[in-house]
């Protein structure tokens, strides 16, 4: 057992969890509910009390990044938006010019939305466009088109919007090497400085979870899903788009910062239905359900489900799992000052059965993934998990 304490967390990020959505895409776990019939105004308005109730009861440190995620943020309302982001504002310890995120869903970025985010100081767009095929679009419950992407963004650079992402999804059902090749073509003609590229991923109680239990899913095969992800590393180079995490690629100075505060095992607040939280030690996770986390916040309580404190070696497994996904990797200087101990002494064997396997380098002070452990990231991730 190591009990040596690691110093606490340097930079704070907050996210915050919008959970409606007018349609439920079949690939989505997250928490989310359709929009119609919400008791949307009093959720913004319980939202805005968790954060104050977290500020009076805990304090809130300064904040470096927000990210305001979901469900589907941009379902709000201007108005709605408008109350949620004057009231962050007035509460949350935020400087005006940090990176402020915003996720959308191309088809509700009116131009008077997004003049309400902007007046607020959101200076980042991320945009779940996931394909330019709006066949595939429609096969994954997509509700909206490709020419609403570039309509969006229009919309968008006409209010004043620079930093956009969007993100792409490869290993659809009936999804050709050719379709995301394509896809990718598209997306890199918006010369946008950010994009994300996920495969698909089958989760639990989704649609897509469902069909492929009954062999009615016809995905990619692992070679397909291989060649796709080269391709959106080699075309995002070309452009001039640098990898810098397993999944995302960004012109230098545009890398989000916000999820660099994730990989890097930060600290941050999570507010609002099934938020995610990890401050001064301890992961908190929120009730889920609307009526479930409304209910202590009317009686003036926060509505945290569980909290767990992390023991040191918890610490140092998220330390890899998360940081291994930056591109640059693990610098073992700022472990060993991180966690009062060397990382060698910890994962001596783990680290020689990875670079014997290809897996890992190291170069100097830095462990990181090589090029054909990108592809076997997985692999590499589980190897640091003790238990």
């Amino acid at each position: 057992m190591i009990n040596k304490k690691e110093n606490s967390h340097n930079q704070v990020g907050a996210y915050i969890h919008i959970p409606f959505c007018e349609h439920i895409c079949f690939y989505c776990d997250f928490n989310k509910v359709f929009l119609e019939g919400q008791p949307v105004d009093e959720y913004v308005e319980m939202l805005l009390r968790e954060m104050a109730l977290t500020a009076q009861n805990k304090g809130i440190s300064p904040i470096e990044t927000i990210y305001v995620g979901g469900g589907t943020p941009t379902t709000l309302t201007p108005k709605q938006l408008d109350r949620l982001l004057t009231g962050m504002r007035e509460i949350l310890p935020f400087k005006r010019g940090n990176e402020f995120t915003f996720e959308a869903n191309p088809g509700d970025l009116s131009i008077e939305k997004l003049s309400v985010l902007k007046e607020h100081g959101v200076n980042r767009l991320s945009m779940g466009v996931q394909t330019f095929n709006d066949h595939l679009l429609k096969k994954i419950g997509r509700i909206h088109r490709a020419e609403d992407v570039y309509r969006s963004i229009e919309h968008a650079r006409k209010v004043g919007f620079e930093n956009i992402s969007i993100d792409l999804i490869y290993r659809l059902p009936n999804q050709t090497e050719d379709d995301f090749k394509d896809s990718l073509t598209k997306a890199l003609a918006l010369e946008l400085p950010h994009y994300s590229t996920y495969s698909l991923i089958l989760e639990n109680k989704t649609i897509f979870y469902q069909l492929m239990r009954q062999g009615k899913l016809p995905l990619p095969t692992e070679d397909a899903e291989a060649n796709m992800y080269q391709y959106a590393i080699d075309m995002m180079a070309a452009k001039g788009r640098q990898q810098y995490e397993i999944s995302n690629f960004a012109l230098p100075g545009f890398e989000s910062k916000h999820n660099l505060l994730y990989w890097k095992n930060e600290g941050y607040y999570g507010f609002g239905a099934g938020a995610h939280g990890y401050t001064h030690g301890i992961r908190y996770q929120n009730y889920g359900p609307i009526q479930q986390y409304l209910t202590p916040l009317r009686d003036q309580k926060l509505p945290i489900l569980r909290e767990k404190e992390l023991s040191l070696e918890a610490k140092m497994e998220e330390e890899m799992f998360l940081g291994l996904r930056k591109l640059e990797g693990i610098n073992t200087v700022h472990f060993a000052e991180k966690f009062q101990v060397e990382f060698l002494a910890v994962y001596q064997e783990v680290f020689n059965n990875l670079v014997n396997k290809k897996l890992l380098e190291k170069e100097g002070d830095w462990i990181r993934l090589t090029p054909q452990g990108k592809f076997l990231g997985n692999e590499v991730f589980q190897a640091f998990l003790m238990n």
